[in-house]
C-alpha cells in the first residue's frame, strides 16, 4: 500500500507540473531576490540587493553584457549569484541597461567604459565612503569590466572577476567561419543588415543564443517528460527560458564593434583595442583578477578565456579557473554553488580592498 501511496503521489505531482507548464502559467512564480533602486539614469539604472541599511559590507557590482537580461545574475532562488553574494560579506549592486531601440543605435562600447561603468563605481564607492569596489561581469560584461579599468586607472577598483570571457577569439570555433569569411570581407557581410535596422535585434538575438545551445532546445520535450516529477528540475528549465525570452538587442555601433574589433580583429588578445579615438590596453589594468572558463561553454572556451593570463601584463595577479557548465550554466547553473561562486567568494576574500579608513 506504500508503494501504491507513492506512485499515486507521483503521478499527481507529475500531473501538476504537465498542467504548470501547459495552461498553468508555470510550475513555479518568478521569484527573484530582494532588490530596490538606488539611481536611475538612461541604461545605467542602479540596483542594489538585501536590505536598504545594512552593516558595513565591502561593495561588489555586477556588469551584465550586452543585449542580456540583467536578470542572468538573479534567475532564480537557488540560481542568484547576486542573492548568494548579499547574504554574505558583500553590498551588491547590480547595473541594468534596459532596452535598446533604434534611437540607441549609436551607442558603442566607450559608452559603457568611459561613461556607464565608471560613474557606477564612482556612485557605489562614495555611498561606501570612498571604499574600492570589486567589478564582476559575465561574458562581454567581463569585456566591459576590463576594458573600463585598463582605461580609468584612477577609478576606485578593488579587482575585477570575468566569467566565461573570451579573449582570444581564433579559439572559439563558433565563429571560426565568420572569421574565415571576414578575412577577405571585413565585417561588411555581418553588419550590413544591422548598420540599416540600427543594431541587432532582440529576435535575433534570442535566436542566435538557442543555437549555440541546440541540443538543449532539440532534445527539451523528451527532457521534460523524463523530469516532469521533478519541480526542482523544471523550474531551473524555466527560468533559464524566461531569461532568454527577455534578452534585449545590441545597438548597432556595439555590434559592429564585437565583429570588427574582437570578433574578426582578435583585438582583446593583440590589446589593441580603440574606443572613441584612442587605445586602450589591458596592459593598463593594475588590480587583480579572477577569469572562470567553462567545462562545456562553446560561446567561450576554454582556451579562449585562459588567453586572459597573456594579456594583463600590469595585473598583480591573474587566476584562472574553470569550472562545469555551460555559458550561462558557469553563473547560474546547478554547479555554480560548489565551483563558480566558490571561487568568487574566496578571491574576493582574499582580495586587501582600500578602504576609507587605510587610504
Amino acid at each position: 500500500m506504500a508503494d501504491l501511496g507513492e506512485t499515486s503521489r507521483r503521478w499527481r505531482h507529475a500531473a501538476r507540473n504537465a498542467w504548470g507548464l501547459t495552461l498553468g502559467g508555470g510550475v513555479e512564480k518568478p521569484d527573484h531576490a530582494t532588490s530596490y533602486l538606488v539611481e536611475s539614469g538612461p541604461h545605467r539604472d542602479l540596483y542594489k540587493f538585501g536590505a536598504r541599511w545594512a552593516p558595513k559590507q565591502r561593495p561588489v557590482l555586477l556588469v551584465p553584457p550586452l543585449a542580456v537580461s540583467a536578470h542572468c545574475y538573479d534567475l532564480r532562488r537557488g540560481q542568484s549569484l547576486a542573492a548568494h553574494l548579499a547574504d554574505g560579506r558583500f553590498s551588491t549592486y547590480l547595473l541594468d541597461y534596459g532596452a535598446m531601440r533604434y534611437a540607441d543605435r549609436d551607442l558603442g562600447f566607450e559608452d559603457w567604459v568611459d561613461g556607464i561603468l565608471p560613474e557606477a563605481i564612482r556612485r557605489i564607492s562614495e555611498l561606501h565612503d570612498g571604499d574600492d569596489v570589486a567589478v564582476i561581469g559575465w561574458s562581454l560584461g567581463g569585456t566591459m569590466s576590463l576594458l573600463t579599468g585598463a582605461a580609468h586607472p584612477d577609478l576606485p577598483l578593488a579587482s575585477v572577476t570575468a566569467i566565461g570571457t573570451p579573449i582570444d577569439y581564433r579559439k572559439i570555433g563558433a565563429i571560426s567561419p565568420l572569421r574565415l569569411i571576414g578575412k577577405y570581407t571585413g565585417a561588411t557581410p555581418l553588419t550590413t543588415l544591422t548598420d540599416l535596422v540600427g543594431g541587432l535585434p532582440s529576435p535575433l538575438v534570442k535566436a542566435s543564443y538557442r543555437v549555440t545551445a541546440l541540443q538543449r532546445e532539440l532534445l527539451k520535450p523528451w527532457f521534460v517528460v523524463r523530469n516532469l516529477q521533478n519541480t526542482e528540475i523544471l523550474a531551473r528549465m524555466e527560468a533559464i527560458d524566461r531569461f532568454m525570452a527577455e534578452m534585449p538587442g545590441y545597438p548597432g555601433k556595439a555590434f559592429r564593434q564585437i565583429c570588427e574589433q574582437l570578433m574578426l580583429g582578435n583585438n582583446l588578445f593583440h590589446d589593441r583595442i580603440e574606443l572613441a579615438g584612442r587605445k586602450v590596453s589591458l596592459a593598463d589594468l593594475k588590480v587583480p583578477v579572477l577569469a572562470i572558463g567553462g567545462t562545456s561553454d562553446v560561446i567561450a572556451p576554454i582556451a579562449a578565456v585562459r588567453a586572459i593570463t597573456t594579456v594583463l601584463t600590469g595585473s598583480p595577479s591573474v587566476r584562472f579557473e574553470t569550472a562545469p557548465g555551460s555559458h550561462l550554466g558557469l553563473v547560474a547553473g546547478p554547479t555554480a554553488a560548489g565551483s563558480t561562486w566558490a571561487f568568487i567568494d574566496e578571491f574576493l576574500e582574499g582580495i586587501e580592498v582600500r578602504t576609507a579608513s587605510t587610504a
